[in-house]
């Protein structure tokens, strides 16, 4: 049609506006959502992006990742829907609690088993890497063979779904290193939370997985168990409503595809845009704002 992309852009963009102000304002009105941020930009630059659980839709977002961004969601919303909030399901960032606090007073905020798995294999990988560091200056060829980078992933990979080979590999890691040892198991503990059977033997399950971290002498597991002690009510949530913020990383992975297929973006509000029409209400597959 002879038209250049600079003008197809601001097309795109001026219909998705028009939508967005006839499908998403007022902001719509969850029940359960999930709160997460994905970099949408090089040197820490996010988005928060606000899910509805129950619809599996993106209702709202905007730029940036602090309390401050947050408020903005709930104030949108209004005291009585806020109030109307029941659950909040994070992935334990101190500023998205800060914020959920102070304005959905009536919900439960959940750290859920997706998060806690993640944060338990970062630990995990950051003790590998230390002490992958000290096998380098010790010339230690046969456990820098075993810690490597393209051995991460059998300390990461649940172990029933490891090989054969894996698991031989796995057993003589924890062998000849102590350290990576321990962190397998606080590793292994800490995720072994969800499965118990209920509240009460969380409660024990989890001060005990405390104390034992500290104990460790492993400042990644260190640094956690601090954290843990001022978010376990988080944690136990888990267990009366059984909500996830699972949901939230799958649409990050949505929209980072969606962000290497148009190799960035300079115009963020044109983002935002994008991601309602891929992940939320106005996409035309599942809504019809017409």
């Amino acid at each position: 049609m002879g038209l250049n992309d600079e003008k197809v852009y601001r097309i795109d963009k001026a219909i998705l506006e028009e939508k967005f102000k006839m499908g998403l304002i007022p902001t719509p009105v969850s029940k359960n959502i999930s709160v997460d941020e994905v970099a949408w930009k090089k040197h820490h630059r996010y988005l928060t992006n606000v899910v509805d659980v129950d619809e599996k839709v993106v209702t709202w977002n905007d730029k940036g990742r602090k309390a401050e961004v947050l408020n903005k969601y709930y104030e949108s919303l209004g005291r009585e829907n806020c109030e109307g909030i029941e659950t909040v399901a994070i992935d334990g960032a101190r500023t998205y609690i800060s914020s959920t606090i102070a304005y959905a007073v009536n919900a439960k905020i959940v750290l859920d088993r997706f998060h806690a798995t993640q944060k338990a294999s970062k630990a995990l990988d950051q003790v590998r890497r230390d002490e992958l560091s000290k096998a380098r200056k010790n010339d230690n060829e046969e456990l820098i063979e075993l810690t490597n980078c393209k051995q991460r992933f059998i300390l990461l990979k649940n172990k029933n779904r490891l090989s054969d080979q894996q698991s031989i590999k796995l057993q003589r890691l924890c062998e000849i290193n102590q350290p990576i040892y321990k962190a397998m198991l606080l590793k292994e503990s800490f995720i072994a939370t969800y499965d118990l059977k209920n509240e009460d033997e969380a409660v024990v399950h989890i001060y005990q997985w405390i104390d034992e971290a500290l104990e460790s002498g492993l400042p990644a597991f260190i640094d956690i168990a601090w954290s843990l002690t001022e978010k376990i009510e988080y944690i136990l949530n888990w267990f009366s409503c059984k909500r996830s913020s699972a949901i939230s990383e799958g649409f990050n992975n949505k929209i980072k595809r969606l962000k290497r297929m148009a190799y960035g973006y300079k115009d963020i509000d044109y983002f935002k845009l994008k991601i309602h029409q891929h992940c939320g209400y106005l996409n035309p597959r599942r809504f019809n704002l017409n």
